[in-house]
């Protein structure tokens, strides 16, 4: 799956219509995806007889286990639209599933194959929601917290991962730095958190945002639309038990991914390495949300293919793995994630034209912003 993509970990959403990442990202952008097809180029000169082992494993594949990896590979955009659809039940009009999903879809499809897609996939979802009356505050902050509630998911995930892998098995200097790095991360939140319940601190950030918001002409603007985001973020209270549903969406979302990718290996006849797939699968998300070429093409599939010739698959089995798991994530998801954009961009041209709701009137705010 697109990993950073906009249905797991959204970027922090951009209060701005037409997002554009600098020319000089949008360069090397395109410069880092010349690189990785050059790469490719290389290798398949010089990994022939690989080449036509993975070959053999595609003309190879199972349909009907196939079917099963693009089920799971559903389930988990819905588990997705379910979670956000979960942070807006105090919406005064909530949109249905069915809606929720084509957004998670469509997002999706904008963040894998545009540059800066990221921003602009979070900007349309945002706009979107706007138009279908919610605010911008409230819709800003729902994919804030579905994305933190996201990648505190994955986290697990990768620990549970690291904690399954063998520790005499050839991935176990890997198993030791992943443990290492959560340890350390959680130690670094548990300390901001302890750190943000002081006063003190509160006021001398507050004063420094007064300072940046004097100096800096947009600011105040800016300054005023995240204090909107995070106070929308704070009602989303549901308590410590209230947590675990949209926590275990967000795991589901995830899970169903994961499965996809065993899917893959069991559609293609390959012994499922179990102990290390969990962590191999998380890594590669990580690498993922780089977003370093269109789609993350290249990245993805290397580091998968790493990742599993490293917890003992063969280089072959290990390249018709990461292709298969590539064309269920992202490329049987991009047109039908761009029919989801065009069917509610439509959709929401007509309620326009129409004569619109309180979203659609708001719209000049959302220009401005």
């Amino acid at each position: 799956m697109t990993d950073g993509d906009a249905r797991h970990g959204p970027a922090p959403p951009t209060t701005t219509a037409k997002a554009r990442r600098p020319q000089w990202q949008v360069w090397s952008w395109w410069a880092d995806s010349g690189a990785v097809v050059a790469l490719a180029v290389a290798g398949a000169v010089t990994r022939r007889g690989e080449l036509v082992g993975t070959s053999h494993l595609l003309t190879h594949v199972s349909l009907p286990k196939l079917a099963v990896a693009l089920a799971f590979e559903a389930a988990s955009f819905v588990s997705l639209a379910a979670l956000q659809r979960w942070l807006l039940r105090g919406a005064p009009a909530r949109p249905g599933l069915g809606t929720m999903t084509g957004l998670a879809l469509a997002a999706n499809a904008m963040a894998g194959a545009l540059p800066g897609g990221s921003a602009l996939s979070v900007a349309w979802a945002i706009r979107q929601l706007h138009r279908r009356d919610i605010g911008l505050a409230l819709a800003a902050a729902v994919l804030v917290v579905a994305g933190a509630l996201s990648a505190l998911a994955l986290a697990l995930l990768l620990v549970l991962g690291a904690l399954a892998a063998d520790p005499g098995g050839p991935g176990a200097g890997l198993r030791t730095v992943v443990l290492a790095v959560a340890a350390a991360l959680a130690a670094t939140v548990a300390a901001a958190v302890f750190l943000s319940r002081s006063p003190g601190l509160r006021r001398a950030m507050w004063r420094a945002g007064r300072r940046v918001t004097v100096r800096w002409r947009a600011g105040k603007r800016l300054g005023s639309l995240l204090a909107d985001v995070v106070r929308q973020a704070e009602t989303i209270q549901p308590g410590l038990r209230g947590w675990a549903r949209p926590y275990g969406l967000a795991l589901l979302n995830w899970v169903c991914d994961a499965v996809a990718l065993t899917a893959a290996l069991w559609a293609l006849g390959i012994g499922v390495p179990w102990r290390g797939t969990l962590i191999a699968y998380g890594l590669t998300q990580i690498s993922i949300s780089l977003r370093l070429t269109p789609g993350s093409l290249g990245i993805a599939s290397a580091g998968l293919i790493s990742l599993l010739v490293v917890q003992g698959l063969r280089a072959d089995q290990a390249i018709a793995a990461a292709l298969v798991y590539r064309v269920v994530s992202f490329w049987a998801a991009q047109p039908i994630g761009w029919a989801c954009w065009l069917r509610l961009t439509l959709h929401t041209r007509r309620r326009r034209d129409g004569g619109g709701t309180g979203g659609v009137r708001n719209q000049g705010r959302w220009a401005q912003c």
